[in-house]
């Protein structure tokens, strides 16, 4: 966001603090958010550009601390079912705010529950993650604090199959609730940066340019 109550160009979102065991709402300047990554010499980012009317409401959503707090779960979970109040991920959170702001829920104690409803009359589509072996998921969610496998449908489970609120998943909410919406991919290496516009290709993970990209030579 350009403006917030407390940094100019910041990012709101769901930070897991590891040390305390607790999810949190956090404010990052725009600078730290994109290249706070473990590989500095190589990044990715996507963008999706919202019309001023839908993207209006999506600002006054994130800045309203009301909000963005009763749209926070008590408990994280890295894997969280995206149709399950009991864990949330930071993408779902993000899923939430956007339900939120476009279907007109305000804070209060079924904010989540509500915005789940919204997401589900809206057909949104989680991201599908296919394990394949229900091993794998016990022993992640036995192993792992930040996993958890009792939120998530029976029918899932014996299908050894997640469905999670992902980035694909956020962008594909945002495609189809606004199809005139852009989206404009980012990434960087140590010696070019890379810019994709359109709902094409995905970038490829090691920043390989292809016909149509814009690329710009770093010195």
């Amino acid at each position: 966001m350009k403006s917030g109550a407390d940094t100019p160009w910041s990012v709101r979102q769901l930070y897991y603090a590891c040390d305390e065991g607790q999810p949190r709402i956090f404010d990052q300047g725009l600078a730290a958010f994109v290249l706070g990554a473990d590989q500095p010499a190589l990044g990715h980012v996507s963008a999706v550009l919202l019309p001023a009317a839908a993207a209006e409401p999506v600002k006054r959503a994130a800045l309203d601390n009301r909000l963005a707090l009763a749209l926070l779960a008590g408990r994280y979970s890295a894997n969280a079912y995206a149709f399950s109040t009991r864990y949330q991920n930071c993408n779902q959170w993000l899923a939430e705010l956007l339900a939120a702001a476009w279907g007109g829920i305000g804070a209060g104690p079924e904010a989540r529950a509500q915005a789940q409803r919204w997401l589900a009359e809206q057909r949104y589509e989680p991201t599908r993650v296919e394990v394949g072996w229900r091993l794998v998921m016990w022993a992640g969610a036995v192993f792992v604090p930040w996993i958890h496998n009792d939120d998530h449908p029976d029918e899932d489970l014996e299908a050894a199959r997640y469905r999670i609120s992902l980035p694909a998943a956020l962008e594909g909410l945002a495609r189809a609730q606004l199809p005139q919406a852009e989206r404009v991919q980012f990434c960087h290496t140590s010696a070019h940066m890379l810019v994709r516009r359109g709902w094409g290709a995905e970038l490829s993970a090691a920043c390989e340019p292809e016909a149509g990209d814009q690329v710009v030579v770093l010195d």
